[in-house]
């Protein structure tokens, strides 16, 4: 029995509105793994975006946690990576332990050698500045912050679901909605970090190409999958990407609140 679920629930909800409702579609052991490992990636993400610490320290710390991710989870030693960064970091942060507590036991390989292999690559590309020069490096820092998230899913519904999955494709999906959260938060990466995550020479026009080759081998994905649960929960961030990229296409930020309910609502009833 895991020992926060109501918590974990409760943090995810605040934390990552996108997954938190595709994760209550899942079937209980499923949902358990998956909300624990959308909450420690977010715990870490929240490390590499942090606009107050410097990219050594966030090299050090999430090169640290990916170490500590090699043997049993140790939450002092945790704490003690975090060292004074604690007192800027938000509560899904310093709270991994707890989040690692709500997986269930079997799923914990899966999960925590997803996490080992995203802290290194963050960790990367902190060290790097987010230094995006080429196509190779936008999909080298695309699958650690999302491709390997869907290689996880595929070998999580594998696991529980007996959905065979192609991992190709999985990293596909991911890179996809990876493109269309860089195009959406372009400007604000820019004036806010100093970071542009487009290749040199590239403009939106490739980016916007990019998210599209991509979100089709998400589509590709989905016809693979035949459990409804985790039909659902695939389908709607797919839903929201796509549209979110057509909105932008049309020139606008991006989708409004009735189209995202409207989004939520279709993908229920299908």
């Amino acid at each position: 029995m895991s020992i926060f679920p109501k918590d974990a629930m409760r943090v995810l909800k605040e934390t990552s509105r996108t997954f938190y409702i595709p994760i209550t579609f899942l079937q209980k052991e499923l949902k358990d793994a998956v909300a624990s490992a959308y909450l420690i990636f977010r715990a870490i993400d929240e490390i590499e975006d942090h606009e107050q610490l410097d990219n050594d320290v966030k090299y050090t710390i999430l090169m640290q946690i990916s170490e500590l991710f090699k043997q049993p989870f140790d939450n002092e030693a945790y704490l003690r990576i975090l060292g004074r960064t604690k007192d800027q970091l938000p509560e899904v942060t310093l709270r991994l332990g707890d989040w690692l507590q709500v997986c269930p036991k079997n799923a914990l390989p899966i999960v925590t050698s997803a996490v080992r292999e995203m802290a290194f690559g963050m960790a990367k590309w902190a060290k790097a500045s987010w230094e995006i020069r080429t196509r190779e490096d936008l999909d080298d820092y695309t699958y650690y912050v999302a491709g390997l998230v869907g290689v996880m899913l595929s070998d999580l519904w594998e696991y529980h679901g007996e959905e065979k999955t192609d991992r190709e494709l999985a990293i596909g999906y991911g890179r996809g909605l990876q493109a269309v959260n860089i195009l959406r938060n372009e400007k604000e990466d820019l004036e806010e970090r100093g970071i542009s995550f487009l290749p040199d020479g590239w403009n939106r026009e490739e980016l916007f190409e990019y998210a599209d080759e991509n979100l089709a081998k998400a589509d590709e994905y989905m016809k693979s999958l035949n459990k409804k649960t985790i039909l659902l929960f695939c389908r709607l961030p797919l839903a929201l990407a796509h549209k979110s990229l057509k909105a932008m296409k049309e020139g606008r930020e991006k989708m409004t609140r009735a189209e995202v309910e409207q989004t939520v609502a279709e993908v229920r009833l299908h």
